[in-house]
């Protein structure tokens, strides 16, 4: 993508001529933040903690997996929790209710895959204020809610923020919008409770700095068939997700050759996406959206998180201190 190329190449010269966008970006994102502040913009403050899990750059960085780790590590210690989030490519104009069955159009495919994943209440909505009360309203068994994708939601205040940096791709040329891909800038970093580098560089920050691997497990058929040998067979790695780099190299460390077929993050798949293959390795977030084509073809490849420190420690002690206000 052009976009890429200018972000993610030095002195790119289309970079250099989008910077006085960039500095009206900056200032439209202070002004904003600065309403919030002095209560100028409205902020809602839902009846139980919430964990907000974000980025600072566009693009995808990880973050479905750290909420389905979060979700699970919550779980396993007691907790009801709950998710919420934009929904990124929905379609509704009210709160809801996520369920493995959605129809991505309405929901997002993001969202289906953290029901699939959790088994945890799932709603979604831009306003994420309005999707957590509505959540709240239909599960009063939850006591703590996960905003996914969030950090830049200034509306739904939070009790801990967490950032998710891509280890690989890092912040680009370090610009902001639409200069480079930066939300907002890198100083940010040092407002967030942690850091989550997706990958194996470490970052030396004032935050707490966690590194986190995406662990692949066992190829599963969309179509519920059973394994059999690929030998010999014509494999297509096909994605729709932030850095498609990161599944390819994935799946070339498992000594798998393949050709690369690299669409847009959310992109909508139709039947002429998929490539002449005998065998089409997919993401579990693409999966959601290829599984009403019926393509017996699709394989599907589960990632998840591991976290260096342990975050769930992490975590339990942060619920501890916020049960104690």
């Amino acid at each position: 993508m052009l976009l890429d190329r200018i972000w993610y190449t030095p002195h790119h010269p289309l970079s250099y001529l989008l910077r006085p966008l960039s500095i009206l970006f900056a200032g439209l994102g202070v002004g904003r933040r600065a309403l919030f502040a002095l209560g100028l913009k409205q902020s809602v403050r839902l009846p139980v903690p919430v964990i907000v899990v974000g980025n600072i750059t566009v693009g995808g960085t990880g973050k479905t997996p750290l909420t389905i780790y979060l979700a699970q590590s919550l779980l396993a210690q007691g907790f009801s929790p709950g998710i919420i989030s934009r929904g990124y490519g929905g379609k509704t104009l009210v709160p809801l209710a996520v369920t493995e069955d959605s129809d991505p159009a309405q929901s997002g495919d993001e969202p289906i895959l953290l029901v699939k994943a959790t088994a945890v209440p799932v709603y979604v909505f831009a306003d994420r204020a309005a999707a957590g009360a509505a959540l709240l309203a239909a599960h009063p068994e939850v006591n703590v809610l996960l905003c996914d994708d969030g950090l830049q939601h200034y509306r739904l205040q939070r009790d801990l923020e967490l950032c998710v940096v891509d280890g690989a791709r890092g912040f680009g040329n370090g610009v902001l919008l639409p200069a480079g891909p930066l939300r907002e800038p890198v100083a940010r970093l040092k407002t967030v409770d942690a850091v989550v580098v997706n990958g194996v560089e470490r970052l030396l920050l004032e935050s707490e700095c966690f590194q986190m691997s995406l662990l692949p497990a066992d190829f599963y058929s969309l179509s519920g068939a059973t394994q059999q040998s690929w030998q010999g067979k014509r494999l297509a790695a096909v994605c729709g997700i932030g850095n498609p780099q990161r599944f390819f190299n994935t799946l070339t460390a498992l000594g798998l050759e393949f050709t690369e077929h690299a669409f847009a993050d959310h992109h909508q798949f139709s039947p002429q996406d998929l490539p002449d293959a005998d065998i089409i390795l997919v993401t579990e977030k693409d999966a959601v959206k290829l599984a009403g084509l019926s393509d017996v073809r699709i394989w599907v490849l589960p990632v998840s998180a591991s976290l260096t420190p342990d975050l769930a420690s992490w975590l339990g002690h942060k619920m501890s201190l916020l049960s104690t206000r």
